[in-house]
């Protein structure tokens, strides 16, 4: 299996964002039942499940800035995923640290890519996993397509992708930048121990009332 970190060329046929029929309107992501849905709110916790793409970067988003409102409460993240698309990873990561309450983001499952790009969104002390997740790191790739000039340029816009996003992560995990470059030219993928050791975790729990 390959884990990709897309970039903005993603052409595949089966992302396609126009609406289909019978599709519905996803809203917040809300679990269904208007008492389910107030106690999902009122717990404060955000699910970031799947693929990273648009629709998942905006639904997060829209979450996140109404928690924000609501209170400056701490507000817990729950992330499994597989990876995705890299600036739709960008935008949850930038919201997480935009927002006055604390994110505290919690791993399970898996960590991957674009999915490791919005876990380290939140200050070490504050990134969490459960016993059996998974990380993933490693450099961007994108179809690079058209003609020799075009081609030129989308290389270009990948070598500052994978250079940018090697810097988050040197500074997430206080890893030298060198080290982040050689560790991510392929899949590097890290369990919790590991994970700890290299920075990008900050405590494994296995219950919510570890949660400081």
């Amino acid at each position: 299996m390959r884990h990709q970190w897309l970039d903005d060329d993603d052409d595949d046929e089966d992302d396609d964002d126009r609406p289909q029929k019978g599709d519905k309107e996803e809203g917040l992501g809300l679990p269904e039942g208007d008492k389910i849905g107030k106690l999902y709110f009122k717990s404060r916790t955000v699910i970031v499940a799947g693929a990273i793409n648009d629709k998942l970067a905006q639904r997060t988003v829209a979450h996140l800035l109404a928690l924000a409102e609501d209170s400056d409460d701490p507000i817990n993240m729950l992330i499994s995923s597989p990876g995705g698309h890299v600036e739709s990873g960008d935008m949850i990561h930038d919201v997480i640290k935009f927002i006055r309450p604390t994110v505290r983001t919690i791993g399970s499952g898996w960590v991957a890519s674009a999915g490791a790009l919005i876990f380290v969104g939140a200050e070490k002390e504050n990134r969490y996993c459960l016993p059996n997740t998974r990380f993933l790191i490693h450099q961007p790739s994108g179809g690079i397509g058209g003609t020799s000039s075009d081609m030129m340029i989308q290389a270009e816009q990948v070598r500052q992708m994978r250079d940018r996003l090697n810097q988050i992560f040197a500074d997430a995990t206080g890893q030298k930048i060198e080290k982040i470059e050689a560790d991510t030219q392929r899949d590097f993928w890290l369990n919790t121990q590991e994970a700890l050791d290299y920075g990008l975790l900050g405590k494994v729990i296995r219950s919510v009332d570890e949660l400081k």
